[in-house]
């Protein structure tokens, strides 16, 4: 007998709709095959399923079956066939009679004692079942709440084959499982750190609110101890809340990595990631035998943060190029090419020479001028160019580090930060690109016009530190940020100049 089910299967964060076809035949010797690219979880799976049908209390078929899974020429990947699998097996056998499978979707993992276990992807796997027409979907438990965030398709949660089978003959009703998805913002979108938790750098600080209203990528200079770190991990306490759009993006590349979460729907906050500079080009990019998400995806509609950033090597910086310009990835195998979005701000930290102490007055730096020059050669022009602003963070003194004055907090940058960014909405109206860091040419140049003053400041800065046609439009585009922040609707001489001044690699490089 000839069962039909759906299911799901990811290639990268994408889903594509499966056929699971199970053949179970009236004769033969016990044998059963699976086909259609399974990769080994796949194959596997049969044994998993065997347990979980005998250990529910169901015969398994004595005869051969067959299992396709279609499309044929698609590789398939993972645990979540196990489910879908074993209801065919029922069903082809005559255990159970289900006449409503056409419009539904099923996915899950199976114990060796039929609980259905947790698999990732699984909103991605809702989103392609709601584009495909799909009405209904059976997932486990613990990801049901993470499918039902999208709102066309009724989910339900399972957490048992036996429960699943229930179901699907009648005898046992089920709950749509349903979430509120403006409660959860308001539970989670909440940051246990704040800027006032920082003395002093308000220079730094303004830079980063400036670097927080435009979408720019900053890089932070100073010696050991300055604050770097500290900075960067609350530059997201300002940026505006993930709008839902957003959410869903990021929430599907965690949950395709195994990262949301048990019985987690949604990120509420924007991701910060901070990879370690010894991580791989395929940790970071992304990439792998079976593609997945690296760093920069994982950053998505957030911060990547690079400390140490001249400690990376050089090859895996220069991966970095591309994603900032154009944010997404592309991982190219022999027989596919996979995207995956990329669209993060980066923060990188780095010391102005090897000791760290060039230029401080905390202590003396023994470094000579060619271990300096060769120290912040390893950062290539090219990477630097792409980089908006770069600011020096000077050490803090005994003084300001013992201050009780108060401090600029999240609340009152983050409002600043929310008015700019709305202005650029408007700006934008047409959606092709939503923060200045992203405007085109053309749009630099219709939306960043100078008067004559600001246009000899620029032309100066231009000629006396050799800046690239890529660095004059970065500076118009931090300049528009200024503007913006100061409710300003032209750029001004004060913009302009603020703006070159947040080019200090350019002057030591």
């Amino acid at each position: 007998m000839l069962a039909r089910l759906h299911s799901v299967t990811l290639e990268g964060i994408e889903g594509i709709i499966c056929e699971v076809e199970v053949d179970v035949a009236r004769g033969g010797f016990e044998k059963s095959v699976i086909v259609g690219l399974p990769d080994a979880a796949v194959k596997e799976s049969i044994e998993r399923v065997r347990s979980a049908i005998v250990n529910c209390g169901y015969k398994y078929p004595k005869t051969q079956s067959l299992i396709n899974l279609a499309p044929a020429d698609v590789k398939k990947a993972g645990p979540a066939f196990d489910l879908s699998i074993a209801l065919g097996m029922l069903i082809g056998q005559g255990s159970l009679v289900s006449l409503a499978l056409n419009d539904i979707i099923i996915v899950g993992e199976l114990a060796l004692d039929g609980r259905v276990r947790p698999v990732n992807g699984v909103l991605s796997m809702a989103m392609t079942a709601a584009a495909n027409g799909f009405g209904r979907m059976i997932a486990p438990l613990d990801n049901a709440k993470e499918a039902a965030v999208i709102a066309d398709i009724e989910v339900f949660g399972v957490g048992s084959l036996a429960q699943t089978a229930g179901f699907l003959s009648g005898q046992l009703p089920l709950e749509t499982t349903t979430v509120d998805v403006e409660e959860l913002f308001d539970v989670a979108s909440n940051y246990e750190v704040d800027f006032s938790d920082v003395k002093g750098q308000e220079s730094v600080k303004r830079a980063l609110a400036v670097t927080a209203a435009g979408g720019h990528n900053i890089m932070m200079i100073g010696p050991p101890g300055a604050g770097k770190t500290m900075l960067a991990q609350r530059l997201a306490t300002i940026l505006p809340p993930l709008s839902l759009e957003e959410s869903l993006e990021t929430t599907r590349v965690y949950s395709s990595v195994g990262l949301l979460g048990k019985n987690k729907a949604l990120l509420a906050t924007r991701p910060v990631r901070t990879p370690h500079h010894s991580a791989s080009g395929p940790a970071l990019i992304g990439g792998g035998t079976t593609p997945r998400p690296g760093e920069l995806s994982l950053a998505h509609f957030g911060i990547l943060f690079l400390d140490e950033f001249v400690e990376f090597p050089r090859y895996i910086l220069e991966m970095i190029r591309q994603p900032l310009e154009d944010g997404f990835v592309i991982v190219s195998r022999a027989k596919k090419t996979i995207r995956f979005p990329a669209q993060f701000m980066l923060v990188a930290a780095m010391n102005p020479c090897p000791c760290g102490y060039f230029g401080s007055d905390a202590r003396r730096c023994n470094c000579t001028p060619g271990q300096i020059r060769r120290y912040l050669s390893k950062v290539s022009g090219p990477l630097v160019d792409r980089i908006d602003i770069h600011i020096d963070v000077p050490a803090i003194s005994f003084g300001r580090l013992r201050s009780k004055s108060g401090q600029l907090d999240s609340s009152a940058m983050r409002q600043d930060v929310i008015r700019a960014r709305g202005v650029q909405t408007k700006r934008f109206s047409d959606g092709a690109v939503m923060t200045n860091a992203r405007m085109s040419h053309k749009q630099v140049e219709k939306f960043c016009k100078l008067d004559s003053a600001s246009e000899f400041i620029l032309k100066q800065a231009m000629t006396e530190f050799g800046l690239s046609a890529r660095a004059h439009d970065k500076i118009c585009k931090v300049a528009r940020t200024i503007a913006d922040l100061a409710e300003a609707e032209n750029i001004r001489t004060e913009h302009i100049a603020e703006a070159i001044s947040y080019r200090k690699l350019d002057r030591k490089l």
